[in-house]
């Protein structure tokens, strides 16, 4: 297939556009940079150094002979969405291209509108394109579990069948967004789920977990290829920040309770549910929904699961319960359905000891670079 991966430079687009590459599938990447720009903006960077886009994609074709197109610019600006359409005709568009920050998004009004703008007309620009230009394209899009927030019923995967006033009907689940960004990610649905009705788009929304891990197969061909690994307070997601707390000397920073319950998923997990999605398209007009995660963890369970790798690896390290800087329950019920992505063929990588292990080993290569000021929360819902 032609493949286009939009955010195809960030931590989940880079693997993925390597592993359908090698795959045999003709890829091509869009993105403005913008991830790079934000290290910039917050003084912070990646633990693990980052080549040039340029420097992978020529890097890759030299190891593989396989070439993935790249184009620098932003779906904001349709005229050049268009132009990258009208040129590649994909089979699918995998939409990876947004702010993906909660904290960012909650910085302040200008970081809340932008992230809004920016992730709500990119991702609307995209389903026009695909209306006039591709219309038998599918879209894969990056979801969040977050649209669902923590109610105290199962979560199901994108619908549930309601009775009321003794009449029944199966209904989009609701939604308790806990962010300005995961708002954005809830608007992205309801406009996909409306152009998939009216249009006949085909459409799968991937309501992903956190994700963990750094490299897959492909990234460890070679230095130039490895991915990135965030770490501070906005980017870097809990299991992360952990490992490298430890290393650093610092205790593990678990906001409130720890009783916060999420799913969770290994980076290789997910360029195999991009995979599994492009193989087995949704029909046209059809909006369909996978909960792509493989595992669920509190907070706290994840804080102690690397405490005891770290002392193993001789790293002495305290959990710190930190005051929340978020709005949200710290003890709540959780559990979400994720059979249909198993049922296509997923195997899942789960987060054993040895995989928390060989983050650490990573990082401890690039520790020098932690910023350690960085690794505290420095946004408050409030």
């Amino acid at each position: 297939m032609n493949i286009i991966i939009a955010g195809g430079d960030g931590f989940c687009g880079w693997p993925t556009a390597l592993y359908l590459s090698k795959q045999g599938h003709d890829v091509s990447i869009i993105d403005n940079m913008a991830r790079r720009k934000w290290d910039v903006e917050l003084h912070s960077n990646s633990i693990t150094p980052i080549a040039d886009l340029e420097d992978r994609v020529e890097k890759w074709k030299e190891l593989t002979g396989r070439e993935i197109r790249t184009y620098e610019g932003d779906l904001n600006h349709y005229d050049f969405l268009k132009q990258v359409l009208l040129k590649e005709k994909p089979d699918a568009f995998v939409h990876f291209a947004e702010q993906r920050s909660a904290p960012y998004s909650m910085i302040d009004r200008e970081h809340a509108v932008f992230t809004q703008m920016n992730n709500v007309v990119g991702n609307l620009n995209v389903l026009y394109g695909i209306k006039e230009i591709v219309p038998d394209c599918h879209l894969i899009k990056l979801g969040t579990m977050g649209e669902y927030g923590t109610p105290n019923i199962p979560i199901e995967e994108g619908y549930i069948e309601i009775e009321h006033k003794g009449r029944k009907d199966t209904l989009p689940y609701p939604k308790q967004p806990g962010s300005f960004y995961h708002l954005s990610k809830v608007h992205d649905s309801h406009n996909i789920m409306f152009t998939c009705k009216v249009w006949g788009i085909r459409a799968t929304d991937l309501n992903q977990g956190v994700v963990y891990g750094l490299e897959t197969e492909e990234t460890k061909m070679d230095p130039l290829l490895t991915n990135r690994l965030d770490y501070d307070g906005v980017f870097g997601t809990a299991l992360n920040r952990f490992i490298i707390q430890s290393t650093i000397g610092h205790d593990l920073t678990v906001y409130g309770k720890g009783g916060q319950t999420r799913g969770f998923l290994n980076i290789r997990d997910t360029v195999r549910c991009i995979e599994i999605a492009a193989e087995h398209p949704a029909d046209r007009g059809e909006f369909r929904v996978f909960n792509q995660f493989t595992e669920e963890f509190s907070v706290l369970d994840l804080a102690n699961k690397v405490k005891k790798v770290a002392q193993e690896e001789g790293f002495n390290t305290d959990i710190a319960h930190l005051e929340n800087p978020r709005v949200e329950l710290e003890e709540h019920y959780f559990h979400a359905e994720n059979t249909k992505l198993r049922e296509l063929g997923l195997e899942p990588h789960l987060l054993t000891d040895e995989v928390i292990r060989d983050i650490l080993k990573a990082v401890m290569n690039h520790k020098n670079r932690v910023i350690e000021e960085n690794v505290l929360p420095g946004v408050s819902w409030k």
